[in-house]
């Protein structure tokens, strides 16, 4: 991409166009409808494909309420966004949820508010602020309602990946291929405190060995925060879960010197090697490497994110560092949040109390 936007763009409603034309002539209005589309084409370029997928899954979502009720989907009013609000809590799915009712649950609605909000900006019809805050509010008040009816929805946060359970993972990995890649995954995902999509878009040139441990470049971050290179040292008082171990073990047994491949393929049952995993397949295998190694609380592919900060936390260490290492923004609430999984029971405000006070 150079800059260049000689062709038209066709993506510009036609009165912002006709408006661009009366102030500057046809030739400028040409050139700036241009230049939209040269934007719109480098926020594609830089939007990660898991964003992209959610907004899309969530504008479908969107078609089908309007069909449903007969409202024109290219029209966002604080009308239509309520109803779409209340409807998703109500009947949204097209197939039952754990619970059996066919309500979406409340940080799935989110989601969904959200990429239709985008849809709609994208298909040059943005939504007012005022629609955009009453619809959410409104999603929130139901959610609300349900939860004190006793409603329970979705699987909550995961569960975080905590040491005692990364000794079982690692006592149960055997020496295969297939083993050796998995423990080195959960473990070398734990350590940087990864999403699955960052796992899943790791290269062996992403992965160097040094003196004192291995460096991740992490370029397919979901922020321009979560995009950073981190440290991870070898664990020597603990090396049975040392993730510098684990990537040297797996990298010989894996044995492929193109530094394009993926660092973590896909093994099929009979041990053959293919490309890349997926986002899904990367949180399948760390569920399923959980579950078979008895970890008693399920996993899913957050939870070495998670994990990381709620062990680091216990551990003593900076919260800055922690935000770093994660790809965090200082004080991020949801980083906060996992560490206080650690807090609530080594900080809490009722343990300990005495008459008179600490003395």
């Amino acid at each position: 991409m150079d800059g260049s936007v000689e062709k038209p763009s066709r993506g510009v409603p036609e009165e912002i166009r006709t408006a661009w034309a009366a102030r500057h002539g046809e030739a400028a209005a040409e050139r700036l409808a241009a230049a939209e589309d040269f934007a719109d084409a480098i926020k594609e370029a830089t939007t990660p494909p898991n964003t992209t997928d959610t907004y899309s899954k969530g504008w479908k979502v969107w078609q089908r309420f309007c069909v449903e009720q007969g409202l024109p989907e290219t029209e966002g009013s604080r009308g239509a966004l309520v109803a779409y609000a209340a409807w998703m809590l109500d009947r949204g799915r097209t197939t039952p949820g754990r619970d059996g009712g066919r309500g979406y649950a409340p940080t799935s609605a989110h989601s969904h508010l959200t990429a239709a909000i985008v849809g709609l900006r994208e298909r040059g019809r943005p939504v007012t602020k005022d629609a955009h805050s009453e619809a959410r509010a409104r999603l929130e008040g139901i959610a609300t309602q349900l939860a004190k009816a006793g409603e329970r929805r979705g699987r909550g946060k995961a569960a975080a990946a905590d040491l005692d359970s990364l000794h079982r993972i690692a006592a149960a990995c055997d020496d295969s291929p297939t083993g050796r890649r998995d423990l080195s995954l959960i473990l070398t995902g734990f350590h940087f405190a990864s999403r699955a999509s960052e796992i899943s878009g790791l290269l062996l040139a992403d992965i160097t060995v040094h003196a004192r441990g291995i460096k991740v470049a992490v370029v397919t971050g979901k922020t321009k925060r979560s995009v950073r290179t981190v440290a991870i040292p070898y664990n020597n008082d603990e090396p049975e879960i040392c993730a510098v171990r684990a990537w040297q073990e797996w990298h010989e047994t894996y044995a492929r010197t193109d530094l394009t491949a993926a660092a973590f393929p896909r093994i099929d049952r009979w041990g053959h090697i293919g490309g890349a995993m997926t986002p899904d397949s990367v949180t399948n295998a760390v569920a399923r490497v959980a579950q078979r190694s008895g970890v008693p609380i399920r996993w899913t592919g957050h939870s070495l994110r998670s994990g990381l900060a709620t062990e680091g936390r216990k551990n003593g260490k900076d919260p800055v560092n922690i935000a770093k290492q994660g790809g965090w923004a200082p004080g991020s609430k949801a980083m906060l949040g996992y560490m206080q999984l650690a807090d609530e029971w080594d900080d809490n405000a009722a343990a300990g109390l005495r008459r008179g006070g600490t003395p």
